[in-house]
């Protein structure tokens, strides 16, 4: 492989990692949000060990970003978290599912066995949560 085709490959990587990132910190901040209105305790209880969830893949994520980069990872809230609840259950559905096909992409191309289980295992962490987010919306209507 070319030195150049090596570079691209990193540093397409390097943007996807980002894009997770970014994807991870925004989920965080607005799960906090559709925990306050969750209806039920148990809804409330399931949503927070999501967050936890997405927040344990920011953290590996941002180890992974780091060890890449050399540099540590600055998120930004990218995207508003939707007003009401029975919103924030379709939202998170419909994110968490692409969330799912963004992260086997990463995982078919990592560049190391650490990045491909990371995000191997994080893709079905998300379509878990996608599950338990149909099924409180399912709930709701």
């Amino acid at each position: 492989m070319y030195y150049y085709d090596y570079y691209r490959q990193n540093q397409d990587e390097i943007k996807n990692i980002a894009k997770a990132l970014e994807g991870e910190y925004n989920a965080i901040q607005c799960y906090e949000k559709l925990a306050i209105q969750a209806k039920t305790p148990e809804e409330k209880k399931t949503i927070q060990e999501i967050r936890q969830d997405e927040a344990k893949h920011y953290q590996t994520f941002a180890g992974i970003y780091q060890s890449l980069t050399g540099q540590t990872y600055s998120p930004k809230q990218t995207e508003e978290c939707p007003a009401d609840y029975l919103s924030g259950l379709n939202a998170a559905i419909k994110d968490e599912q692409e969330t799912v096909d963004f992260y086997h992409t990463i995982s078919d191309s990592g560049s190391t066995p650490y990045i491909k289980e990371a995000f191997r295992r994080a893709a079905f962490d998300e379509q878990n949560h996608a599950v338990w987010f149909l099924y409180f919306l399912t709930q709701n209507k």
